[in-house]
């Protein structure tokens, strides 16, 4: 399948326990501490290559954990880097550790959860005004389920089913016209089955026959709802120009 970047349902959840924290931090700290030299050392590492290292945690914290609101005091952070790394006593007990940065991920995630909900509401509600106005627009029809589509061209060709695999151009644009994706822009139409994407494509692309242009425009919860995806905002109403171009099977 050629690259298909945003419609896919598959997302990535991040989920943490006490149990997968302890295996991401012990993961990272393990690849940042094995091999690493005392800093009184005659062959301690040198500053830029231990600064590179600093940078090597922070990326992992932010890039493959998702931890990327946390803020430090960063005498303590390089106390505790010291004395675990220099097998010290450390100050707190593992356990405590890990209980420490369970609670510290709760309240982020708490923060974020509460962000994410005021961006939903705006975004849900800014969403059905375009849709109260669009739906009265000249050639815009509405479906039951609440999806609009606006034929710019009709082709003469047949219409996929619910399962079939299609081959498009497509550019996809939040409500205030800021581009998301595009085939187009790539330069390569996307092919995916019709059983594999937003609930609100599954649906449109049966609208269509082969060599059909249309314009969607998909409520929220035809599309990502309130969880969003990539640069997609939560509870978005989403426009599409799709281009059907050929039934795959």
């Amino acid at each position: 399948m050629k690259r298909f970047s945003v419609l896919l349902k598959l997302r990535s959840l991040r989920v943490f326990s006490a149990k997968n924290v302890l295996f991401l931090v012990s993961c990272v700290f393990f690849l940042l501490f094995f091999g690493c030299k005392k800093d009184n050392s005659p062959d301690a590492l040198d500053k830029d290559t231990s600064y590179a290292f600093g940078m090597l945690m922070a990326s992992q914290l932010g890039g493959s954990m998702g931890f990327y609101d946390l803020r430090f005091d960063y005498d303590a952070f390089k106390e505790g880097f010291r004395d675990f790394n220099e097998a010290r006593e450390t100050r707190l007990s593992q356990e405590k550790a890990i209980e420490k940065i369970n609670a510290a991920i709760t309240n982020l995630q708490s923060k974020q959860d509460e962000e994410r909900w005021i961006e939903g509401e705006k975004q849900r509600q800014e969403g059905e005004n375009y849709l109260s106005d669009n739906k009265v627009r000249a050639g815009v029809t509405t479906t039951p389920s609440g999806l609009q589509y606006e034929v710019l061209v009709m082709g003469s060709g047949g219409k996929p089913g619910p399962t079939d695999t299609v081959q498009v151009h497509y550019e996809g644009t939040l409500i205030d016209g800021t581009v998301f994706d595009s085939s187009y822009a790539r330069g390569i139409p996307a092919e995916f089955p019709l059983d594999a994407v937003i609930s609100g494509w599954t649906e449109g692309l049966q609208l269509m026959n082969e060599g059909s242009t249309f314009r969607f425009v998909i409520p929220s919860d035809l599309a990502y709802g309130s969880g969003g995806a990539g640069s997609i905002p939560p509870g978005a109403t989403l426009i599409f120009k799709v281009e059907l171009l050929s039934i795959l099977k």
